[in-house]
């Protein structure tokens, strides 16, 4: 093998991945949508836990993975079984918390929104909204009511004396157990996406780890040459 072709071998066995610009654009359902600078890995990735509430949730509404990745309710609500659903029913009072693994929910410094829910249905639900940096302690970010889908976090990190310079990884979404009408009971959540976000550091290689392979891989290939000549 040639050295160079060693070296491209080294390079594909490491499994070096370089995340490349996001490609920003709007996003959105049949109810609603906005633009997403980080483009669709601005959406949630894991679910980190469900609750299942309340009232009439047949079990074609509860596939919790139906409220990850990018948005994509087309206006169809009955669903005959989670693999052909694109939502997740929360019940009356039901939680979901999900997180966020190649970016993180930041604040914008403005008023502008900064986090979206998508909940879909005829009425949007009331949910309250709770976000988090480590997955244990919790800062409420207000209640979701009416048409409103969008939330500006920035007030709230101020009352809590952040800045949006933190970045969050986890959201909770609660249904207000206060409204208790229709089936499925509780909020309907397709996707959950942060339009405040960064890349997280799983994402981009850190500089000193880049140095560090640069120098281990120039090592082997110096090594090769060596042994090409004896």
């Amino acid at each position: 093998m040639s050295p160079k072709g060693f070296f491209t071998g080294v390079l594909v066995g490491v499994g070096l991945t370089i995340a490349s610009p996001a490609q920003a654009g709007w996003f959105g359902n049949s109810q609603g949508g906005a633009y997403f600078p980080q483009g669709a890995a601005s959406f949630a990735d894991t679910v980190i836990s469900y609750t299942l509430g309340s009232g009439n949730v047949p079990l074609a509404y509860r596939g919790a993975f139906n409220a990850l990745g990018v948005p994509n309710y087309a206006g169809v609500s009955s669903c005959s079984n989670q693999l052909s659903c694109t939502f997740c029913s929360l019940g009356d009072g039901g939680s979901l918390v999900l997180r966020f693994d190649d970016n993180r929910l930041t604040g914008s410094g403005d008023s502008s929104p900064d986090l979206y829910i998508f909940e879909v249905g005829p009425a949007v639900e009331s949910t309250f909204v709770d976000i988090s940096m480590d997955g244990v302690v919790w800062y409420s970010v207000g209640r979701i009511q009416g048409s409103t889908r969008a939330i500006d976090i920035d007030p709230f990190l101020i009352s809590y004396g952040l800045t949006p310079a933190h970045q969050f990884a986890y959201v909770r979404i609660t249904d207000d157990p206060a409204e208790t009408a229709g089936t499925p009971a509780g909020a309907d959540i397709d996707a959950v996406g942060a339009i405040s976000s960064v890349l997280s550091s799983a994402s981009v290689p850190e500089p000193g780890t880049l140095g560090l392979l640069g120098l281990g891989l120039v090592g082997l290939f110096l090594r090769l040459r060596r042994a090409q000549k004896m």
